[in-house]
C-alpha cells in the first residue's frame, strides 16, 4: 500500500501513509500478514521450504479447527446446549452453530473450548485466534470483499466529459476539489487519485448509474 502510494501517487498526502487511510484496511490487519504475503514471497523465492512449512501447517490447522466446528451444533435440548449453558451460563434458546456462538460478544474461542464437548481446541494460540477472528469479523470482511470486487468490476466505467461532482451528495469539499482538478475520465482513473476514498468511489458510482437509469426511462 504504501510502495504504491510512493509510486503513483506521490507523498503530497504523507498522512495517507498511515493504517488508518489505507483502502480496505479491514483485510490490511496484523494477523493475516502471512497469510497475504507469504505466497509472494515463496513464489519470489524469498520464504524457504522450513517457512514455508510452517506456514501451510498453520494455515490448513486453520482450516480443519474451523471445519470441526462449522458441523456442531447446539439446541435447547440436546447435550451439547445444556453444556454451554452449564458451563458459561449463556443460554441456548434456538439451534445455533458452535461458530455463531463464538459470533457473541460475550463468548470467544477460549471460552467455548471449556465445554468439554468443544474442548480442548488447538493449542497453538495464533491458529486460535485466527480461527476466532475469522468467525467475529466473517460480515465485515465479507461485505468489504464485495466492495473490493464491485469497484474492479468498475474499474472502466467512465465517467463523461462535464461530470458535476458538487452535485454529488456526500462528497467532501477536498475530493470534490481533486476530481474537478483532475477531470478523471473513468472510475480506475477516479480511483488512482491521491487522497481518494473507496465511499468517496462508491458514490460516484451509485451517482452514475442512477444518472444511467434517469437516461434510460
Amino acid at each position: 500500500m504504501l510502495v504504491d502510494d510512493l509510486i503513483t501517487h506521490g507523498t503530497t498526502e504523507p498522512y495517507r501513509m498511515f493504517t488508518s487511510r489505507a483502502e480496505y484496511r479491514l483485510q490490511l490487519r496484523e494477523d493475516n500478514a502471512d497469510a497475504r504475503l507469504t505466497g509472494v514471497g515463496r513464489a519470489m523465492g524469498l520464504v524457504d521450504d522450513a517457512r514455508w512449512a510452517r506456514f501451510s501447517a498453520k494455515q490448513e490447522a486453520v482450516q480443519r479447527e474451523s471445519a470441526r466446528l462449522s458441523v456442531l451444533w447446539a439446541t435447547p435440548g440436546n447435550a451439547l446446549g445444556r453444556e454451554v449453558a452449564q458451563t458459561l451460563g449463556v443460554a441456548v434458546s434456538r439451534e445455533t452453530n458452535v461458530l455463531d456462538l463464538i459470533k457473541r460478544p460475550e463468548l470467544n474461542y477460549a471460552a467455548l473450548m471449556r465445554v468439554p464437548t468443544l474442548g480442548p481446541g488447538v493449542d497453538d494460540a495464533q491458529v486460535a485466534e485466527q480461527v476466532e477472528i475469522s468467525v467475529k469479523y466473517a460480515g465485515y470482511l465479507d461485505r468489504q470483499r464485495d466492495d473490493i470486487a464491485r469497484q474492479q468490476r468498475h474499474e472502466t466505467t467512465p465517467i463523461p466529459d462535464g461530470f458535476d461532482y458538487a452535485g454529488v451528495r456526500g462528497l467532501s469539499i477536498e475530493v470534490q476539489q481533486k476530481l474537478e482538478r483532475v477531470r478523471p475520465q473513468s472510475i480506475g482513473q477516479a480511483q488512482r487519485i491521491a487522497g481518494m476514498t473507496p465511499a468517496a468511489i462508491s458514490l460516484l458510482l451509485v451517482h452514475l448509474e442512477r444518472a444511467r437509469r434517469s437516461q434510460v426511462a
